[in-house]
């Protein structure tokens, strides 16, 4: 099946540049910056969310603020690999808050995880309570993160 991509001009590169900076800018404000009519860019910026380049919209939160201050990446390698241990280990990392985002790997360790808990003990009980006694779950490797050198920035456009 041949998917359809549309091919972005450089305003519409500007306009997702502009609302990766900053999601709440008004139509006015994009306007002006980017120097077309508000109209156009309801327009551009209604036809960009039909087509899916623009997925969601979100607030970024201060992690200590909301007392989040330990932040790890835990490599998980399996036991046993099929399809059903795959969507098992999907629905777990999915249902649990502290793992905000998870990636398929290649190399050694067959997931990669991007984990926020309160503290040491919180990630330890995650670690062992919930990761190491899922069932088809092998070995587990954690880096805590010291400090985070460049914050997570917008997307290369």
């Amino acid at each position: 099946m041949h998917v359809f991509r549309m091919i972005l001009d450089t305003l519409d590169q500007n306009l997702l540049a502009q609302l990766q900076r900053n999601a709440q800018a008004t139509t006015s404000e994009l306007a002006e910056r980017l120097n077309l009519s508000a109209s156009q860019i309801g327009r551009r910026k209604q036809r960009l969310e039909a087509d899916g380049y623009i997925t969601h919209y979100a607030a970024a939160l201060d992690p200590a603020k909301v007392g989040l201050t330990v932040q790890a990446f835990v490599q998980v390698q399996m036991g046993t690999h099929g399809a059903a241990q795959a969507r098992d280990f999907a629905q777990l990392t999915a249902t649990r808050p502290e793992i905000i985002s998870a990636w398929t790997m290649t190399g050694e360790a067959d997931y990669l995880l991007r984990v926020w808990t309160t503290d040491l003990a919180t990630l330890n009980r995650l670690i062992h309570d919930v990761l190491l006694a899922h069932p088809t779950v092998a070995r587990v490797q954690s880096q805590i993160v010291m400090d985070q050198l460049k914050p997570d920035s917008p997307l290369p456009i």
